[in-house]
């Protein structure tokens, strides 16, 4: 009987040291699970750093690309305005070589004259200053009449044919000098619209420097706070390891899909053009006479109406490719029936300086001068103020 209790009290023991490990076990379980748990949210972070990252560093990219592309148009303008400095400076001295033609030639006349004068008064009986029928009714007699017929009518017609040179030589220097004063204007206006690109071009320069430095700072601030979530996973990891035995590792990570909705229009045409330079937003840059060549094309390099001509291209029609031209294209109409695909001017160095594809809302696209191909608004601000109201329509439906 005795050893039956002993036995008894033995398995009872032994039951209860079983019952009194259960707690320990599921406290540990718990422990591992939020230990887990902390670890899958860290390197969940971590993953979203490392994408927060990695979306940085393409905007760095493109954004050095696209600062690559503006200090090569500022290389580029710049030698455009040095070309028409030499061709203003070239101008400049043919209309002073045309203002000395013009002194040489009256200056010959005024010497033809004075020999004409000296002539007349040699043949006069008087010796004064009369005039040619004076000099023939002063004759003599009949043979001195005849000779002093021959001599004026000689001398009236060196007058005339003098006069006529005169005339004509006059008006093909004058024909020569407005020439030379109408290109000497349009290259001032080329020179000043060069040196207006350029400050635009400078700023932007100045404004992608700034966006990079601030880029590159966002990015190590990203990198510093992903350093902090691999320690905190590092620590996690040990005490995860301390826990089991062994290190588990859970790899979280995360897609996200952008679609883009593209409005489309009834007229294929119009569709093709309105969007034909999305593709170049945020990666093409303005160069004055952009837009005409293949490099261009491919390099996203365009002006105003090199862009508005190479998007018309794109659907199959060809339309001039500045401005002059552009505005006398396709039908006029007021801003209130304007729709996509119609074209836009704005008065910015000159008349019609400017232009763009309008595509509804008071919105167009252009190559804009301070950051390339863009969308902008010309119901506020600069646009607005510089729109004269001119919307020409290209393609009909």
């Amino acid at each position: 009987m005795k050893k039956k209790l002993i036995v008894l009290s033995a398995t009872m023991l032994l039951g209860s040291g079983s019952v009194f490990s259960l707690p320990a076990l599921d406290a540990k379980a718990t422990s591992l699970k939020s230990i887990q748990e902390q670890r899958s949210t860290v390197q969940s972070k971590i993953t979203n750093a490392n994408d927060e990252i990695s979306q940085i560093q393409d905007e760095l990219t493109k954004l050095t690309e696209q600062i690559n592309r503006v200090e090569q148009a500022i290389i580029d303008n710049n030698n455009m305005i040095a070309q028409t400095e030499e061709k203003v400076k070239a101008s400049k001295v043919e209309v002073v070589e045309l203002e000395q033609e013009v002194t040489t030639i009256k200056n010959r006349i005024d010497k033809r004259n004075e020999i004409l004068r000296k002539r007349a008064m040699s043949i006069q009986e008087s010796g004064g200053k009369v005039s040619y029928i004076d000099v023939i009714l002063g004759a003599s007699s009949f043979s001195d009449f005849v000779g002093r017929l021959g001599a004026v009518a000689t001398m009236v017609e060196a007058d005339q044919d003098l006069v006529k040179q005169h005339k004509e030589d006059q008006k093909e220097v004058e024909k020569k000098q407005a020439s030379v004063e109408k290109k000497l204007e349009d290259l001032q206006s080329m020179k000043t619209e060069l040196e207006g690109m350029q400050a635009q071009i400078l700023e932007q320069k100045e404004q992608n420097n700034l966006l990079k430095e601030e880029l590159k700072n966002k990015e190590q601030e990203k990198l510093s706070g992903k350093a902090e979530l691999q320690q905190q996973d590092s620590s996690l990891a040990s005490k995860e390891d301390q826990l089991r035995g062994s290190t588990q590792n859970s790899i979280v990570s995360n897609t996200a899909g952008l679609n883009v909705s593209i409005p489309t229009t009834s007229n294929e045409a119009i569709n093709i053009v309105i969007h034909a330079g999305n593709k170049y937003i945020g990666n093409s840059v303005y160069v004055f006479g952009g837009g005409r060549n293949a490099y261009d094309v491919a390099h996203g390099r365009f002006d105003c109406s090199g862009f508005v001509s190479w998007a018309f291209a794109q659907a199959g029609i060809k339309v001039g490719a500045q401005t002059d031209i552009l505005k006398n294209m396709g039908t006029r109409v007021s801003l209130s029936e304007a729709r996509p695909g119609d074209i836009v001017f704005f008065d910015t160095y000159k008349i019609d300086g400017h232009v763009g594809i309008y595509l509804g809302g008071g919105k167009f696209i252009g190559s804009q001068s301070s950051t390339g191909i863009a969308i902008a608004d010309m119901t506020y601000g600069y646009y607005q103020q510089k729109f004269n109201g001119r919307v020409m329509r290209i393609i009909n439906n």
